[in-house]
C-alpha cells in the first residue's frame, strides 16, 4: 500500500502546476491540439476534471462501503469528454479547479481503515483505496506534459518519476517477450527489472527521461539522456 499523504503531496503539486499553466493559456487555445492524437487541449482538460470526479467515486466507495464505480457505464468516460471538450476556456479552468477541490476534500475525509478498503479501478482491478491518490498523481503530471503548454518531461519531480518508472515497468514485465527485457537504473535509486532481461542489457538515466521512455513520451532529448548497454527492448503500449 502506498502512503496516501505523501502521494497527495504529488497530486497537490501537480494540480498547482497545472492550474498555473492553464491560467496562462490564451482564449481559444482549448481547440488547439494536445500531444495525444485526436485530442485537443479541451479534450484533455475535460478528461482531467472528469477523472478527478471518477476517483472521488472510489474514495466515496471506500468511505461508505457502498459500491460506487468510477463510471456508471463503459461509455460514460468517452461521452463526458466529448461533451465537455468544446467549452470556453474560463469554464474549463473553473471545472479543473472545482473538481480538484472535490478530490482533495474526499481524500481528507477518509479514515485509516477506509484507506485500506478495496475498490475497483477503471481497468477492473481490485485495489486498496490507498492506491487512488497515485492514480490521480499519475494523471495530473503526465497530462500536464501532454497539454503542450511549455511544461516538459523534466518538470516531473524525481521521486514521482521514479515511482512511475516502477509502476509502468511492473505493468510491462508480464507483457514483454522473455529475454527482451532490461535493468533500469537511476542515480540515487534502486534498480528496476523489466521482464526477464537478457544478460548485460541496461538503461540508465534521470528518472524523468526513463519515465518518458517507458510511457511512450520520450522525444529525442529524453532518449539522448539515456545510457544504454545492449539493445533497447520493444515496449508494449502503456494504457
Amino acid at each position: 500500500m502506498r502512503e496516501p499523504e505523501r502521494v497527495l503531496g504529488w497530486v497537490d503539486d501537480g494540480q498547482y502546476r497545472l492550474r498555473q499553466a492553464v491560467d496562462a493559456l490564451p482564449e481559444g487555445s482549448v481547440t488547439e491540439p494536445s500531444a495525444l492524437p485526436g485530442w485537443t487541449r479541451g479534450h484533455l482538460l475535460t478528461h482531467l476534471a472528469r477523472n478527478a470526479d471518477a476517483l472521488v467515486n472510489l474514495l466515496t466507495w471506500a468511505g461508505t462501503g457502498i459500491r460506487t464505480p468510477m463510471y456508471t457505464s463503459p461509455d460514460q468516460r468517452v461521452t463526458d469528454i466529448e461533451a465537455g471538450a468544446g467549452r470556453p476556456l474560463a469554464e474549463q479552468r473553473a471545472d479543473l479547479r472545482e473538481s480538484a477541490a472535490r478530490f482533495r476534500k474526499a481524500a481528507e475525509a477518509l479514515s485509516a481503515d477506509a484507506w485500506a478498503a478495496t475498490v475497483v479501478s477503471g481497468q477492473g482491478r481490485e485495489i486498496p483505496a490507498s492506491e487512488v491518490p497515485w492514480l490521480r498523481a499519475r494523471e495530473v503530471w503526465i497530462h500536464l506534459v501532454d497539454l503542450h503548454v511549455g511544461v516538459g518531461k523534466d518538470a516531473l519531480p524525481p521521486d514521482f518519476a521514479w515511482a512511475l518508472v516502477r509502476d509502468v515497468a511492473g505493468w510491462m514485465s508480464a507483457r514483454v517477450e522473455t529475454g527482451t527485457g532490461t535493468e533500469i537504473a537511476a542515480e540515487g535509486y534502486d534498480t528496476v527489472v523489466l521482464g526477464t532481461p537478457a544478460a548485460g542489457v541496461t538503461v540508465t538515466g534521470p528518472p524523468y527521461a526513463l519515465a518518458a521512455w517507458l510511457t511512450g513520451r520520450g522525444g529525442t532529448q529524453e532518449l539522448r539522456e539515456l545510457r544504454v548497454t545492449g539493445e533497447l527492448p520493444g515496449l508494449p503500449r502503456w494504457l
